[in-house]
């Protein structure tokens, strides 16, 4: 009796989580509604936010694949264009946790016009380190390692969202921010970012030189902001030291194959719990 008790009063909890959620939803929806977006004020808001130093600096990743250089919008992009498009939720949400993994779901829904975009995948509690996998069992370090996943496929949702000549104009502002915006000169800079490269990632100057394609005297603005591209997509899990830089005693084809199996097929869930990272109509939480 005492078992169907607990069993009981947690199931009146979910319903209750359940209906407070869905009455949140439908104020949200009821609320774009009444107050659509004016789009010429939801771009200005969006070029204004990207000529901030700290957010252009962050906006963008690059890392080389098959012989070409990938470039894109990253996470705190995606996030700061969601948040001032206005009239959207977004966020990601644990579904379950069991048998050493977890089952998650990232979205963006633009509540105006209930277009609406998710992945559903799963988060082994595992962290790869050189001396083999080491399974996770503190709740933090579950947590950080959900929502590191999660933020890749929070990023694919948003940018489904965007109008994708809105993502090109706001990466092109954040360009023209980094560029126009310094109060060291560049060679100042390049050996700050050498520093940071080879503190962080252990990644020598000569490598950076191999990358750019020559020294660093004679790097430009644009070589920099190239830099911070790369440094976004290794500090944000996008890709790995070993496939951009040629380093001593590593090959780059047999990390980059490595790298390109690491994803697992996304599946299917059931569940509710839901990790503090969902995003409100106009803002993450």
């Amino acid at each position: 009796m005492e078992g169907f008790e607990i069993t009981a009063s947690k199931s009146v909890t979910a319903e209750m989580v359940t209906s407070r959620q869905t009455q949140e939803v439908q104020g949200q929806i009821i609320m774009a509604k009444k107050f659509p977006r004016n789009y010429v004020e939801s771009c200005n808001r969006i070029m204004q936010a990207c000529q901030r130093k700290g957010l252009a600096e962050k906006a963008m990743y690059e890392y080389p694949r098959g012989g070409q250089k990938v470039v894109g919008a990253s996470i705190r992009l995606a996030e700061a264009l969601a948040q001032n498009w206005g009239n959207m939720s977004f966020g990601i949400v644990e579904l379950e946790q069991k048998a050493g993994e977890s089952q998650v779901m990232a979205y963006a829904w633009d509540l105006e016009t209930n277009t609406r975009q998710e992945k559903i995948f799963s988060v082994p509690h595992i962290r790869s380190t050189k001396k083999g996998n080491v399974p996770l069992t503190d709740p933090r370090d579950i947590y950080e390692m959900v929502a590191n996943q999660g933020a890749r496929r929070l990023r694919a949702c948003i940018l489904g969202i965007i109008p994708g000549d809105v993502v090109e104009d706001a990466m092109e502002q954040c360009n023209q921010t980094l560029i126009g915006k310094s109060d060291k000169p560049v060679i100042d800079l390049v050996k700050d970012m050498a520093a940071i490269f080879e503190k962080e990632f252990s990644v020598p100057l000569e490598a950076i030189e191999k990358y750019i394609g020559c020294k660093s005297t004679a790097f430009s603005m644009n070589d920099l902001v190239r830099l911070k591209r790369v440094y976004t997509s290794l500090k944000d899990g996008m890709t790995k030291r070993e496939e951009v830089f040629e380093l001593p005693g590593v090959e780059k084809k047999e990390a980059e194959d490595a790298f390109a199996g690491k994803e697992k097929k996304e599946k299917p869930a059931d569940g509710q719990q839901e990790l503090n990272l969902e995003g409100g109509a106009d803002e993450v939480k």
